[in-house]
């Protein structure tokens, strides 16, 4: 994967049918509201690489992978936002950078109230989530 310092990535994490979502913190407008976790993408690195970086810091798990999902959804700054399917190589999630962490299945993810950005992905997720069942 190339240098794309102008992405942000979300981290799909699949596991046993079910998908990882994180519950923000901050800012205050987006707090308590669930996500896919990741981050900004720094100069220099891949997609793959800030993928990597951000669930060791977020979540404090290794991961693999990068398999786009869904559209990439442009923001407010120029920047866009992609989503990326992500395998767990090592560690047990835990809520760094959150408040809380979860597993949803296909119907569950319907009922959250996740972040307007990751709602585009929903038909996406939920499709995966079907399909791996």
């Amino acid at each position: 994967m190339t240098d794309r310092p102008g992405e942000v990535v979300a981290a799909a994490l699949f596991r046993d049918g079910r998908l990882l979502l994180a519950q923000r913190t901050r800012p205050a407008e987006l707090a308590g509201l669930w996500e896919l976790p990741g981050g900004k993408v720094e100069p220099g690195e891949t997609v793959e690489d800030a993928l990597r970086r951000e669930l060791r810091e977020e979540i404090g798990v290794e991961v693999s992978g990068g398999e786009r999902i869904g559209a990439a959804v442009p923001l407010p700054d120029g920047r866009m936002l992609c989503a990326y399917r992500v395998q767990l190589v090592a560690g047990v999630p835990a809520p760094l950078e959150h408040s809380a962490l979860r597993w949803v299945d296909a119907a569950e993810l319907s009922t959250v109230p996740l972040v307007p950005n990751d709602r585009e992905w929903l038909p996406d997720l939920q499709e995966h989530l079907l399909r791996r069942q």
